[in-house]
């Protein structure tokens, strides 16, 4: 797992800045850089070309992503990328169609992806706590991030052929933020997952 492909989704709106982001992505770089990776960084607010873009898909081994949530979804700036980037993608590397076939159109849907072979690592900012999820009657009903408001966000790259490995989701970011714990938290997810010394998957 050599050619590493981060995407930054923080953006700028109301009282956002879009700071922590940008500190984990850089953190993300960082990484896989002294590890001897091949890095492609896009941020999506300084703009972006479509056919580079899904170039930069086909092109790499792990697309790691990293975006706020806003009112329990991406951003609207990364949910246009992923709009205009799939669909510029289509026939062109990232999916050639929806999987069925005419004579039973009722199955294989989501089968027609060309990223098999790729895997996927997704990163979440939350202002709400952790607690919110895991406490019975508490907001979310104890669904994760993951299988709750991300459920659709992975299917997505489930389209795509792409395979996930194990999310990391930052949270109370807005009011508790605790940027030095939260930083190291995350290396050691990345070493938990790749390993303290190559870009290789650690063995399950």
């Amino acid at each position: 797992m050599k050619k590493i492909f981060i995407i930054n989704a923080a953006q700028h709106f109301g009282h956002s800045g879009g700071r922590f982001n940008n500190t984990l992505a850089s953190e993300t770089v960082e990484f896989f850089r002294n590890r001897g990776a091949e890095v492609q960084l896009t941020t999506i607010a300084d703009g972006y070309n479509l056919q580079e873009e899904v170039d930069k898909y086909v092109w790499a081994d792990l697309v790691v992503y990293h975006t706020p949530i806003w009112w329990f979804q991406v951003p609207f700036g990364f949910k246009r990328y992923i709009d205009e980037v799939f669909t510029q993608g289509h026939q062109r590397g990232i999916y050639r169609s929806d999987g069925r076939k005419a004579d039973n159109p009722q199955i294989n849907y989501g089968t027609g992806g060309t990223l098999h072979g790729r895997k996927y690592m997704l990163t979440t900012s939350w202002n709400a706590p952790e607690t919110a999820f895991t406490l019975p009657n508490e907001f979310f009903k104890q669904h994760s991030v993951d299988d709750g408001p991300l459920f659709g966000f992975h299917r997505m790259n489930a389209f795509t052929g792409m395979e996930p490995l194990k999310s990391f989701h930052f949270h109370d970011v807005e009011k508790n933020a605790q940027i030095d714990r939260d930083m190291a938290r995350y290396r050691s997810h990345l070493q938990d997952v790749f390993g303290s010394a190559t870009c290789e998957l650690k063995a399950s």
